[in-house]
């Protein structure tokens, strides 16, 4: 004799004392591999639907989950893949959601080559997207930290103040003439540099709402444009002259972090693949225990 499996969600009666609406009901954490921008991203996916039916057990997360795993198929995962699954996420649980959301962890790796030579090496990009379906009302999300080189202007003041005192006292002292060559000859040594600007690593996060006409995920492009837009991104493999290109870099670029943030607007601000966004910059400075942060937003 062959007995039905039991179905607990659907036989059991859920009592009168608890039935609420549930804002999100799924699953957190689902490893799945990922093709973003033409690239294997192993991300973790967060897949959640609305449980608007007060009286319903609980949802059917078998379903979101097998739905969730023919992403790995497609290609080049772009938006309306992301929309339709969060259309059949409600379909399979008609009647009992309204509102359903993904939500994509991944680190986007690119190569990136050296300012000089012709060495290169890889980079990561930490991302998330997210995406929600509220009847037929669609919206995505980005975020992504961007990591970049940020040297303080003030320190560079203090540096060149330091320098300038340096070769006067030297002058003054007949260490040196103004001959040319013993100028060039005293600014390599290491009397002349007396003093360096502090530098510190620093990492934009950056989050839009992504224009729902758009297709592609502008993952990519997000990225360039914000290292464009600073000036200095963080390297991979450099050799001495990659060195002396991205110290030049950096002194070209003096920035505090309020500068770094105003360089970002310039860059989004009405851009043609986003509806707003929130930003913030991090610099994780050398010369201070803390940290320098600036946070702004346009339509957000």
């Amino acid at each position: 004799m062959n007995l039905a499996l039991p179905d607990i969600s659907a036989e059991t009666k859920l009592s009168k004392a608890y039935q609420y609406a549930l804002d999100w009901v799924g699953m957190e954490k689902i490893a799945l591999p990922l093709k973003i921008e033409n690239t294997l991203c192993q991300s973790q996916v967060n897949a959640y639907v609305s449980l608007d039916d007060p009286s319903a057990k609980g949802i059917h997360m078998s379903r979101l989950y097998t739905r969730l795993l023919e992403l790995t198929s497609i290609h080049n995962l772009n938006l309306p893949d992301l929309k339709l699954a969060l259309m059949d996420f409600l379909k399979s649980h008609y009647g009992l959601s309204t509102h359903a959301k993904i939500e994509i962890h991944s680190e986007l790796y690119l190569q990136r080559s050296a300012l000089i030579s012709q060495l290169s090496g890889w980079k990561s990009y930490p991302f998330v997207l997210s995406c929600q379906l509220l009847a037929d009302q669609f919206e995505a999300e980005l975020k992504v930290e961007v990591p970049y080189s940020s040297t303080c202007p003030c320190s560079a003041a203090l540096s060149r103040n330091i320098i300038q005192q340096r070769f006067e006292t030297a002058l003054e002292k007949q260490e040196i003439s103004l001959d040319h060559h013993d100028i060039l000859n005293w600014l390599g040594g290491t009397d002349a540099i007396a003093a360096t600007p502090h530098s510190q690593r620093s990492v934009a996060i950056l989050h839009f709402k992504l224009n729902q006409n758009i297709k592609h995920i502008p993952l990519i492009l997000f990225i360039n444009q914000a290292e464009q837009s600073l000036m200095t991104p963080v390297q991979t493999a450099v050799k001495r002259i990659n060195e002396q290109a991205f110290a030049i870099a950096n002194g070209q670029n003096l920035m505090f972090c309020e500068d770094a943030l105003r360089r970002l607007y310039s860059t989004f601000l009405h851009h043609q693949n986003i509806t707003g966004f929130n930003f913030k910059v991090i610099h994780a400075e050398s010369l201070h225990a803390h940290d320098a942060v600036a946070q702004g937003a346009w339509q957000w």
